[in-house]
């Protein structure tokens, strides 16, 4: 496994924020922000759906839909879209396959999935109706109400809406690394369903090789192993994908498929 130079922090410790504040005087006001919004909101909300439900919309208000995905610049969109859709094509991703994107956000990587793909073989779902209204306006923008995507609001990741065995690719990218264990959990344990047996599903996490932890309720760090004895928990054989680590993300990338 390559190192992964982010791996190392401990970010939820006091010291790190302080030697972090005093690199970095310009962040601090924006995060000062954040706790107070994550104060209100684990006092107002009743699970981490609605609670992150609720940073997006925030997130969107204050800056835009591609900052509220942590694409802050157009190009930074198109870069980071175009690495997902490379990488999955890099893996042998057709035409043919169908394909399920958890999180889909404003299409950052959808629009190209839905122009490669044939029609009605992408699938985006997000917790968020107003990130889904801006997929909307995307897929406008790049022409391609032909192509038939499903977009569907979601308050849960049981799929219960869908068919069995269908989806030969189902990807994540950006969404567990917001995701406290149990939504992870209940991920695990009902893709296995959706998922065709020949098929796999890409996710990403912030990884960490040390203590597992969070950063208010926004950011959740994991040691590989969690993930992994936590797929196989559920007959899923998760295999770390070490490719992804030339891509130069911050996050790390684990492949599920089904157990043989």
């Amino acid at each position: 496994m390559k190192r992964n130079p982010y791996v190392a922090r401990q970010r939820s410790r006091l010291t790190y924020q302080l030697t972090y504040a005093l690199r970095h005087p310009d962040k601090v006001w924006p995060h000062l922000r954040r706790l107070t919004r994550d104060a209100r909101l684990r006092a107002t909300t009743r699970d981490h759906v609605s609670y992150y439900r609720e940073v997006m919309r925030a997130d969107i208000e204050e800056m835009s839909a591609d900052g509220a995905i942590g694409s802050h610049r157009q190009k930074s969109w198109l870069r980071v879209g175009k690495m997902q859709f490379d990488y999955l094509v890099g893996h042998g991703l057709t035409p043919q396959d169908r394909v399920l994107d958890i999180g889909c956000g404003n299409l950052r990587l959808g629009w190209r999935l839905i122009g490669y793909l044939q029609p009605g073989h992408y699938y985006g779902v997000d917790i968020s109706p107003e990130i889904l209204l801006a997929a909307a306006e995307t897929l406008a923008q790049q022409g391609l109400q032909s192509k038939l995507p499903h977009l569907s609001l979601v308050k849960d990741l049981t799929f219960a809406a869908l068919p069995d065995a269908h989806f030969t690719v189902v990807h994540a990218h950006s969404v567990f690394s917001h995701s406290p264990i149990e939504v992870i959990d209940e991920c695990l344990r009902h893709v296995g369903r959706i998922l065709h047996p020949a098929g796999f599903f890409d996710f990403t996490f912030d990884r960490t090789e040390k203590a597992e932890h969070h950063v208010l309720r926004e950011d959740f760090y994991y040691q590989t192993e969690t993930l992994v004895s936590l797929a196989n928990r559920y007959g899923l054989r998760a295999e770390f994908m070490d490719d992804w680590e030339q891509s130069q993300h911050k996050q790390s990338k684990l492949r599920i498929t089904h157990g043989r």
